[in-house]
């Protein structure tokens, strides 16, 4: 049992994206695959509505989807009473559910990266991008995200556009970005944070480059706005931030059932319900963070194995994983406070 506590549904402007944004977000953890069911909490006076933001959405309550709203259930301790009970009743379900086989198909893998360096581009991310080729040819699906970091290195994605509808899709998603940062010292204007920096990256092109080699080379299929869901299989960009967090709340809101999240300085980060796999860029940094890390790419560089082999491997890692292998992050309990939707809007 998990609790995701977010911080926005009341001072918001609605209608407007923002708003639009934060409702499928809920509503995608609510109704994603990796959860048995769901308890939504609202105070009661919030713009956000519990009982709009189900219709809104498409959901519907019942055994395994229930709702609570604070002011009408007796306040605090009454209505942790009544989330207690309405957990405790949906844990027969959770619990009877049983591992049987099941395709590849059924894996949508969101592609982060973090904590960049001067070797990301060279063994994690190309050898991510491997074993997503390898899992779009048994018919899953690759999300690419975090905008900013495909600014300057864009035709790399639209080259591969199935049409132009999809390639012009995520040149205005770009465009958006443009005008959303104009005037501030935002990362897609080409400043970089001090540990990419201090990794060997001189700017957000040179971070770029790398960061879009996470896809692999598969056609890109569709391009989505944040949270979206995403139905399409193969290869898909969905519209995030850089920044971790917010990024993986985005695709695991999408359907993301698993992250990949490379990194080259280190990154502490863990997700639920999606688990997050963390891939190394170097040997040094993966053995000085072994508690952390699940995956060292710097075997690439060492001339272990080659790139194939390296996909090979992250692949055959991601069906462990998928087949109930802990990763490092889940191993140290982490997840839990990583809900982080996009705070797009206005506060008022």
């Amino acid at each position: 049992v998990v609790a995701f506590a977010q911080t926005s549904g009341g001072g918001m402007s609605s209608p407007s994206e923002h708003f639009d944004l934060l409702r499928r977000t809920i509503a995608g953890y609510a109704r994603h695959a990796n959860l048995a069911g769901a308890l939504i909490v609202g105070l009661g006076c919030e713009r956000n509505q519990v009982a709009d933001l189900l219709a809104s959405q498409g959901l519907t309550e019942g055994p395994r989807l229930r709702s609570l709203v604070m002011q009408d259930s007796g306040g605090t301790r009454a209505t942790i009473a009544a989330g207690i009970e309405a957990v405790q009743a949906m844990l027969p379900a959770a619990n009877a559910a049983r591992r049987e086989p099941a395709s590849a198909a059924h894996l949508k893998i969101g592609l982060e990266c973090g904590g960049s360096d001067g070797f990301s581009g060279i063994s994690a991310n190309p050898a991510l991008g491997a074993a997503m080729d390898l899992l779009v040819r048994h018919g899953g699906t690759a999300i690419l995200s975090e905008t900013p970091e495909i600014h300057g290195v864009e035709f790399m994605l639209t080259r591969r556009a199935i049409s132009r509808e999809v390639g012009q899709k995520l040149l205005d998603r770009l465009a958006w970005w443009a005008e959303y940062t104009r005037g501030h010292h935002a990362q897609f204007n080409g400043v970089v944070g001090h540990g990419n920096q201090a990794g060997g990256l001189a700017n957000i092109f040179e971070k770029s480059l790398g960061s879009a080699m996470k896809g692999g080379t598969t056609p890109l299929m569709q391009v989505y706005r944040y949270a979206e869901p995403i139905e399409q299989a193969g290869f898909v960009f969905m519209d995030s931030p850089g920044y971790d967090p917010v990024a993986t709340t985005g695709q695991i809101a999408s359907g993301a059932n698993l992250i990949c999240f490379t990194t080259g300085r280190g990154s502490m980060f863990g997700s639920k319900p999606a688990p997050t796999i963390k891939l190394a860029s170097n040997t040094p940094m993966f053995e000085r963070l072994r508690e952390d890390m699940d995956i060292n790419c710097g075997a690439l560089i060492d001339g272990e194995c080659d790139l194939p082999q390296m996909g090979r491997r992250i692949f055959e890692h991601l069906l462990r994983v998928a087949s109930g292998e802990r990763t490092q992050s889940e191993l140290l309990g982490l997840g839990d406070h990583e809900f982080v939707p996009w705070h797009l809007g206005i506060v008022s």
